[in-house]
């Protein structure tokens, strides 16, 4: 990679500084001068020592050089101990936790670097995950439909979906930290907790002894090889489950071994042996995969997920992000619940579902969560609310609470300006405070580290629009294709330009180009058939509608455009089929 790419050790991507060192080094301070565009980073250690997990340790050596160290007195501030044991009921096949474990101290500290986040605040141990990052959800394509690792996600994402985190499992129950090494050989560390006798059996997992597909890891938690060197184990232990496959095309772990053979084998294999699954039709992984095709037909068992209280954390966020961008009209009833969970994980969910609310409904219902407890959920809270004209504030004097938590987005943002994404967001949220100089320098500088930085180039071309200066609008979108042609964002949004500028044809012809690009035919091929029609083409609009149709089903307009367009066109039989497969695809949505 050369010098000048965004891939380089020097660019914005994999630099030190921003990229290794919080988790590769102890105790770490950027310290990034946005001015000179330059860092001054400070740390402890240049590797990972005690203090990058247990905090400060002076006392702890005091303590042992004195030789009174003790359970009771470990000269740290806080344990990472996962406290109680794990017991055996008479007769039980798989043991449970003598006390319900009651800290996440240990596993938020491990999340801090094996998760996909994003960083805010400055860390210092004990703080919870979402006060220092903010955490990736299930949606494509960083995980599979079903919740499987599948980009770059690590392993707490998929670890919270498990139901050994809800029984209580922590890090340390399997993983010794200070040696990078299991707790135990092979099948031995889940026999600390299920029955060898019952498990480790060719009668549960159907494989000989000590053959492959023997071990429980193979079957629970299949791996997959990042960077061409690192293989990463799927922590949510889930069983395979190959109709997922044939639905939604998220891997099991029965075709990981068995390549030469379909999901439909591995299927029918598992039913040969008693197995059968009663939710295949209304799986949680099958609305997600469904909404983002845009199916609002995946909508109640969304809502089902996002209020099933036996549901984890993880699960539920991620059935709350995908309703509101997919029907945000069914967030209402349910969203008084969601801000007020326990969970926050939950509340930030439902935090950023409200974004697709009306201004008036949103600022209601995010004003108590200006002053969570968590960092996460502020966060979002402040970019949904800015922009917004705040309520009186009540007596005369009172500080506005929303000032407050404006002036505390920019200071954690503007601790990351080394980072584009950064520097997009916090754009976005100086626009929307009438900041636009403010913004339009960001979103410069952006792209001044990463040139092909899609959202920040299209943002900044919209900027341009509102400025009045098409002429830059342009010249930033046709940069930006120069750079990478395939980028199906800066195609639409120089479609729309050509448009504003009354060149038909260009705009046309970029538009088909953007939605030659889009992965799952949607939204850039219902508004290509849109212009198609409006320039005349309308057999040429129809058959874009119903290619989008076929490959994309249970999108309104869709539904709506083929219905009007084939009325228009004399087809009183397909507008009639179109119609009522629209109001079925409505009441399938819960909207009647």
């Amino acid at each position: 990679v050369p010098a000048g790419d965004p891939l380089h050790w020097t660019g914005g991507f994999f630099n030190w500084n921003t990229s290794c060192a919080e988790c590769h080094s102890t105790d770490v301070e950027k310290r990034y001068d946005a001015v000179n565009d330059r860092f001054d980073t400070h740390y402890e250690q240049i590797d990972v020592g005690c203090e990058a997990c247990h905090g400060p340790g002076s006392e702890h050596a005091l303590l042992a050089a004195a030789g009174t160290l003790s359970p009771a007195q470990t000269g740290f501030e806080m344990s990472l101990k996962a406290r109680g044991t794990w017991q055996w009921a008479e007769g039980a096949d798989i043991a449970q936790r003598s006390e319900r474990l009651t800290s996440n101290h240990q596993i938020d500290s491990c999340a801090r670097c094996h998760a996909r986040r994003g960083t805010l605040g400055e860390y210092h141990p004990g703080k919870p995950l979402l006060d220092t990052h903010r955490l990736a959800i299930v949606e494509e394509p960083l995980y599979w439909p079903d919740g499987q690792i599948r980009e770059e996600v690590y392993v707490y994402g998929s670890f919270i979906q498990s139901k050994m985190h809800q029984a209580g499992v922590a890090c340390t129950n399997c993983h010794n930290p200070h040696s990078n090494q299991l707790v135990a050989e092979g099948n031995g560390v889940c026999a600390q907790c299920h029955l060898a006798s019952t498990y480790d059996n060719p009668t549960h997992h159907r494989h000989q002894i000590a053959a492959a597909g023997s071990a429980c890891v193979d079957c629970h938690m299949p791996s997959q090889l990042y960077m061409g060197v690192d293989s990463r184990r799927d922590h949510s232990m889930r069983i395979p489950r190959p109709d997922l496959s044939m639905s939604t095309g998220a891997p099991n772990a029965c075709n990981q071994c068995h390549s030469d053979q379909s999901a439909d084998w591995a299927y029918s294999a598992l039913a040969d042996w008693g197995v059968t699954f009663t939710d295949r039709r209304n799986h949680p992984a099958r609305a997600v995969h469904a909404a983002g095709r845009g199916d609002i037909r995946a909508a109640p068992v969304l809502l089902d997920t996002a209020n099933d209280t036996g549901a984890t954390g993880m699960q539920r966020a991620s059935a709350i992000t995908h309703l509101g961008r997919l029907l945000p009209e069914q967030l209402m009833p349910s969203l008084p619940l969601w801000l007020g969970s326990r969970d926050p994980l939950i509340r930030l969910a439902a935090a950023e579902a409200i974004g697709q609310l009306p201004p008036e409904q949103r600022q209601a219902l995010l004003r108590p969560l200006s002053q969570d407890p968590v960092l996460a959920v502020r966060m979002m809270s402040a970019e949904q609310l800015v922009g917004l004209v705040p309520a009186a504030s009540g007596s005369p004097g009172q500080k506005d609470p929303f000032e407050t938590l404006f002036r505390e987005y920019m200071t954690v943002q503007s601790q990351h300006l080394d980072m584009p994404s950064v520097l997009t967001q916090l754009s976005s949220f100086q626009q929307a405070r009438g900041e636009t100089e403010a913004a339009l320098s960001l979103l410069q500088s952006a792209l001044r580290k990463n040139p092909e930085a899609s959202v920040s180039r299209v943002n900044l071309a919209d900027l341009y629009r509102t400025l009045g200066n098409e002429a830059a609008a342009r010249e930033t979108l046709e940069t930006g294709i120069a750079l990478n042609a395939d980028d199906g964002a800066l195609w639409f949004s120089l479609a729309l330009l050509e448009v504003r500028e009354g060149n038909a044809e260009q705009g046309l012809q970029a538009l088909a180009k953007a939605a030659s690009l889009e992965e799952t035919p949607g939204y850039y091929h219902y508004v290509l058939a849109v212009a198609q029609n409006d320039q005349g083409l309308s057999t040429e609009a129809l058959a874009t509608l119903k290619a989008t149709h076929r490959a994309a089903p249970g999108q309104p307009n869709v539904l709506a455009a083929l219905m009007q367009y084939s009325q228009l066109a004399g087809d009183r039989q397909s507008a009639q089929r179109y119609r009522d497969e629209l109001r079925a695809t409505v009441q399938a949505a819960g909207l009647q």
